[in-house]
């Protein structure tokens, strides 16, 4: 039986992932998994994540989940979320951290504004809250979300893509930053989207029935509701 594997390495509500899915897709099988091979055997997999990335890579690996997770995002549809998008890059500032090496580029962190700007004295980190994300390029899973919807952030870091090509998203705080990246079968993003309401909703519903054919909207005619 078809079924989607959530990441279990102990960091992050996995939870509040797993019920908006099941929300989503109704009936589908969703499993919370810290094994292997019942990643191995998922149709799709979800990568969520939350914590410091040295944190984060020491739990992924000590659970024998690093080669598993490579593989599944070279091979199925995959989704990253939050930590699960920085630990797909080459290295990140937070402890000077090698990442997964799956895509290039490093995860920053967020600097204060340049002084004398609207912004400084507002600037906070972690950035936490709504923000309007500009959809770079189309894709498959922003299909039935407007162009500038907000989603849900907590973060102190962020990615830099060494390929523009893969930037599909990008939100403002303080400047503009990349928020989601695509490539191929594998597609993740900054945002919480089980955090993020309709908007994280629909794109989760557009995940779950989306073949990981590439980075263009193909599945445009695909017979599965948008969640209104």
């Amino acid at each position: 039986m078809a079924y989607v594997a959530i990441v279990d390495y102990g960091m992050g509500n996995l939870r509040s992932v797993a019920k908006a899915v099941e929300q989503v897709t109704p009936g589908c099988e969703v499993r919370v998994t810290s094994d292997a091979r019942v990643l191995a055997g998922a149709e799709r997999v979800i990568f969520p994540g939350q914590g410091a990335m040295p944190d984060c890579m020491r739990e992924l690996k000590a659970r024998g989940l690093r080669e598993a997770v490579m593989v599944a995002a070279r091979s199925k549809p995959f989704l990253g979320i939050c930590i699960g998008l920085q630990m797909l890059f080459e290295e990140s500032e937070e402890g000077n951290q090698p990442g997964l090496g799956l895509l290039k580029g490093r995860v920053i962190r967020f600097r204060p504004p340049e002084p004398r700007t609207n912004q400084e004295g507002r600037f906070k980190v972690p950035h936490m809250g709504w923000n309007e994300v500009k959809q770079v390029r189309a894709h498959a899973l922003w299909r039935g979300i407007a162009d500038g919807s907000r989603f849900y952030f907590v973060h102190s870091y962020y990615p830099v893509p060494a390929e523009q090509a893969i930037v599909v998203g990008c939100t403002t705080y303080a400047s503009e930053f990349c928020c989601a990246v695509a490539r191929e079968n594998l597609f993740a993003v900054q945002f919480h989207p089980e955090k993020s309401q309709a908007a994280g909703l629909q794109l989760l519903n557009n995940f779950m029935h989306w073949d990981g054919n590439g980075v263009e909207a193909k599945s445009t005619e695909a017979t599965h509701k948008t969640i209104v």
